[in-house]
């Protein structure tokens, strides 16, 4: 929770340990109120928060500190106005945030990290590594800001972004806590998504947070010969281990999980792959979620034909498994996560 300057993130407090710094601090319980709408609105000064004295306001900035963010960048797509963002940190550390518009309504993807650990085989995110987690106030700041930039209200949150989120658990835990408040942007749960590579220490803590959010897996391929060739993570968590944590997140929230297939060309889009994950699927309450993998200079994957991508959905349904396509957008603005920071380093 605490910045590089060593002071703690009012931003990543929950509101209840808001009220209790404050209290400590000798305040009014109420003064809690008064500053997380402050947060929450994006104040990135103390002397915005026009409605607190000075005094108090001198006091916040001597004993904490503000994570602060700004749009560095802005690309609208002509396609489908599906609009990315390049957000810079204080500290000049940069990640991307992706605005799409649904039948649904507006969602928002955000990143958890600054890079990422992970080295999966097809992702522009990790190219580079991990430079640092983001406060859970970083976190937040994408949400408002984005919300802000379109003058839209954001109504659905993916955390799909840069990084693993379950890698920064404990800041992405406050973030996930603070969004969901009601005296702040007050996103429910079910509108949120959190996507993971396979961390099963991580899944496992989720599910003692007991919270209605969706469990996406990024699963992309039916066995952990061709899984540990693409993801380094299934070396530590192999499938059996990492469906095992998905049946007991399942036993707690009761919510469908999703399952992320990446379609690459020749690699894990056979019917024998498909046969295969249905099978590996069996008895979960789970969507399949195929995504033609995006293509990246510095990779050599490419994507699946449609015929592959038909002929997947096909065994996947008869087998009883639901199965759709994502539809892909952004595509003449590098929507894809890790694209743009990529360019920029």
């Amino acid at each position: 929770m605490e910045h590089t300057a060593g002071k703690p993130d009012l931003r990543s407090f929950t509101y209840e340990e808001l009220e209790a710094f404050l209290i400590e601090m000798g305040e009014k319980r109420f003064r809690a109120g008064q500053v997380f709408a402050w947060l929450s609105k994006g104040a990135q000064s103390f002397d915005e928060m026009t409605n607190l004295s000075k005094p108090l306001r001198e006091k916040l900035a001597q004993t904490s500190m503000l994570s602060r963010a700004h749009i560095a960048e802005k690309y609208v797509s002509k396609i489908d106005g599906t609009v990315k963002y390049l957000i810079e940190f204080d500290d000049g550390e940069c990640v991307e945030t992706v605005v799409m518009r649904y039948h649904h309504g507006v969602t928002v993807c955000i990143s958890s990290q600054v890079g990422c650990a992970m080295g999966c085989g097809f992702c522009a995110s990790t190219i580079g590594g991990k430079k640092r987690d983001l406060l859970a106030g970083e976190i937040l700041l994408q949400v408002i800001l984005a919300q802000d930039d379109i003058g839209e209200r954001i109504s659905n949150i993916v955390m799909m972004g840069i990084g693993e989120p379950l890698d920064n658990f404990e800041n992405v835990r406050r973030f996930l806590i603070n969004v969901n408040d009601a005296r702040g942007l007050n996103i429910g749960y079910r509108h949120i998504s959190l996507s993971t590579c396979g961390l099963v220490d991580g899944i496992d803590r989720l599910a003692q947070m007991d919270i209605p959010i969706t469990l996406s897996i990024s699963l992309h391929a039916p066995n952990d010969e061709i899984r540990g060739r693409t993801m380094p993570v299934n070396r530590r968590y192999p499938i059996r281990e990492l469906l095992a944590a998905c049946r007991r997140y399942q036993a707690v929230t009761t919510r469908r999980i999703s399952f992320e297939y990446a379609m690459i060309d020749g690699v894990n889009d056979s019917a024998a792959d498909a046969a295969e994950l249905a099978r590996l699927l069996k008895g979960i309450l789970c969507h399949v979620n195929l995504i033609p993998v995006n293509t990246v200079a510095e990779r050599s994957y490419r994507r699946s034909s449609t015929a592959a991508l038909k002929r997947f959905i096909s065994v996947l349904e008869e087998a009883g498994i639901p199965a759709t396509v994502r539809r892909t957008l952004g595509a003449d603005i590098s929507a894809s996560c890790g694209q743009l920071r990529q360019k920029r380093l």
